[in-house]
């Protein structure tokens, strides 16, 4: 008996992900801008026509659902995208359907996916990670610091993601860029800290 063909992302992408992220809660979107090393990785939260969260997930049908407005909530590339990869990867594992099967949104951060030019469908937890890694990121040179705050938020329960990205989004500017910068010093201290090494090391382990 023939082994059953694994289809291309092309193909998977048109059959699983395209009903899906026009309704998701957070879309990731793979494309290009110019004067920016490619890919380049961007992070949508869906908002009702009032500015608040749509109420709905990624698992949801084609049919299910307000379309609501997409707001930016922060990019990356780069050799911070690079750095931060294998731990994108085991946040978007976890998105399903609605009957409780992943999506595999993780085959599209790889070599092959990140060619595409493509839309992500991710529930409201991975979304609000993404969205707080991509935030933290940033105008942050040090590689270490970067890897420590994605591979800390990753470990945020959905209720603390959610909470942390609404400081960054919901409030005055001064609020979220005070908000912003408490997170970086909470989740990857400061440059040139000894204790950055140290505990990147303990959550790779």
């Amino acid at each position: 008996m023939a082994a059953k063909k694994t289809p291309s992302l092309a193909e998977h992408h048109r059959a699983h992900l395209e009903p899906r992220w026009r309704k998701a809660p957070f879309v990731l979107r793979i494309t290009e801008w110019k004067g920016s090393p490619i890919p380049v990785l961007v992070l949508k939260e869906r908002r009702s026509h009032a500015g608040e969260s749509v109420d709905t997930t990624a698992s949801s049908g084609a049919d299910a659902g307000p379309k609501g407005k997409l707001a930016e909530r922060g990019h990356v590339s780069g050799d911070n995208l690079r750095r931060c990869l294998p731990v994108l990867r085991n946040i978007v594992a976890s998105v399903q359907d609605e009957s409780g099967v992943p999506l595999e949104i993780q085959r599209y951060l790889t070599q092959d996916g990140l060619r595409l030019r493509v839309n992500l469908p991710l529930d409201e937890e991975s979304g609000a990670k993404l969205a707080l890694i991509f935030r933290l990121q940033e105008r942050v040179a040090d590689q270490d610091r970067v890897e420590l705050m994605a591979r800390r938020v990753e470990r945020f329960t959905r209720e603390e993601a959610a909470y942390w990205l609404s400081r960054m989004t919901s409030f005055s500017p001064d609020a979220r860029r005070w908000a912003v910068a408490g997170m970086r010093l909470m989740l990857g201290g400061q440059a040139n800290d000894s204790g950055v090494e140290r505990m990147l090391e303990r959550l790779r382990a």
